[in-house]
């Protein structure tokens, strides 16, 4: 079992709150957070699959961690794609709890991260993009695996998605950080119509060379494809081709990939 480690920070990296214990560790930190503020997490055996809570408001991710993951507390802009009880006011559960075999073996969505940041290391499922409109939380890449899948707005949580500027090279990647099994992919794109466009045809890449091409429909629930299982460390969404409609902003809301370890 493998010994976890919880740290507050401040801005000057002084040590606000920390635990420490095998297995399991939590922190109830009892103070307003402040900007410069981060949460450190660690764990004595790298590539393990940790419970990580760092927001009681978030709620709690099945991650896999390969070094010491940091998460700074967002503040004013870029705390707007979380739900405004996150992080805010003078009492806060911070947990972590390595995952049992049955836990990881699981079927499951593979993608879904609550705990995810556009700078964060070490800790996956992981969302990166080449382009986020105007560089905004509320269309940024990590709003894509928060496990939020409301598609009838944009904007302020519970409404982030990723934004593409209305790019047509955009592209997202999922890490998986390791390598895992996969076999579907379910795929809510936002539906603010008539503000939104949508996509008619999709393509998907993955980390074995392989990839498909995937035609959508205009609808505001999840689409979905079941696909022969592949043992992938990462899948990348691009080549989106929207349809002829005068709108300019199509979007995603969620990708979940479903598969096991």
């Amino acid at each position: 079992m493998a010994e976890l480690c919880l740290k507050v920070l401040d801005g000057n990296y002084k040590t606000l709150a920390v635990s420490r214990g095998e297995g399991e560790a939590c922190i109830v930190f009892s103070q307003e957070y402040k900007e410069g503020d981060m949460i450190l997490f660690e764990a004595s055996q790298q590539g393990t699959h940790i419970w990580l809570q760092l927001d009681d408001a978030l709620g709690k991710s099945l991650v896999y961690v390969t070094g010491m993951a940091a998460y700074q507390i967002p503040f004013g802009n870029k705390r707007i794609n979380l739900s405004p009880k996150a992080f805010s006011g003078t009492k806060h559960l911070i947990c972590a709890r390595e995952a049992k075999d049955y836990e990881v073996a699981a079927y499951r969505n593979l993608a879904v991260n609550v705990c995810d940041q556009s700078e964060a290391r070490n800790i996956f499922p992981h969302a990166q993009a080449n382009v986020e409109t105007r560089g905004e939380a509320v269309f940024a890449a990590q709003n894509a695996i928060d496990g939020v899948t409301v598609t009838s707005c944009h904007g302020e949580w519970p409404y982030g998605s990723w934004g593409i500027n209305k790019q047509d090279d955009a592209e997202i990647k999922i890490d998986f950080g390791r390598e895992v099994e996969a076999d579907r992919i379910i795929m809510y794109t936002r539906a603010d119509f008539p503000h939104d466009n949508w996509w008619k045809q999709v393509s998907f890449s993955f980390s074995d060379g392989s990839s498909f091409e995937w035609e959508l429909q205009k609808k505001d629930n999840p689409h979905e494809i079941v696909f022969e299982q592949k043992r992938i460390s990462w899948l990348k969404l691009h080549d989106m081709k929207k349809s002829d409609e005068p709108s300019q902003f199509p979007a995603l809301t969620q990708i979940e990939v479903y598969g096991r370890m």
